[in-house]
This record gives C-alpha cells, structure tokens and sequence, in this order.
C-alpha cells in the first residue's frame, strides 16, 4: 500500500528526455531496497510529463501496476514487482 511514508519522486522542471533516465534509476534503486509501491509526482495542469512518465512505466520490466491517485491527479502510484532471489 503507498502510504505517505512511501518513496516519491518529483519531477516537476524536468524535461521529457530527462525523466527516462531519472524515472528508470528511482524504480530500479527501490526495487533493491525492497520497496513494493513508489510514487511519482508529475503535476497536472500539463499532461506531458504524465504521460510521458504512464509510457515509461508501460514498458519497464519492473512495473507490476500503476494509477494515478484518485485524491492527487498529480500523483501515478506505482507496485513494482517483487524481485525473486
């Protein structure tokens, strides 16, 4: 369950070649650290950034689900999936 306490990034100023790369490094690093839900933080007065951000989560092998929080439109709640030993 993502929770307040859950890992977020923000990427607001970002651009969307630069998101690639940040995006893909924060899945990557709380997937080792043994997070199962993470958050992105993409604002919603534009939906470049957010969809930009749901077309890199729709092709990372790593990403079991995401949604955009129903309180936060701003907010794409992520569950990686879990890593096997």
């Amino acid at each position: 369950m993502y929770t307040s306490k859950s890992p977020t990034l923000n990427v607001h100023g970002e651009t969307r070649d630069t998101v690639v790369f940040i995006l893909n490094d924060f899945i990557k690093t709380n997937l080792k650290l043994g997070y199962e839900y993470i958050g992105v933080i993409h604002g919603y007065s534009s939906t470049i950034l957010k969809n930009k951000v749901h077309e890199i989560l729709k092709k990372n092998k790593y990403v079991d689900s995401f949604k955009v929080d129903i309180f936060n439109p701003g907010l794409t709640i992520i569950k990686l999936k879990k890593v096997q030993n």
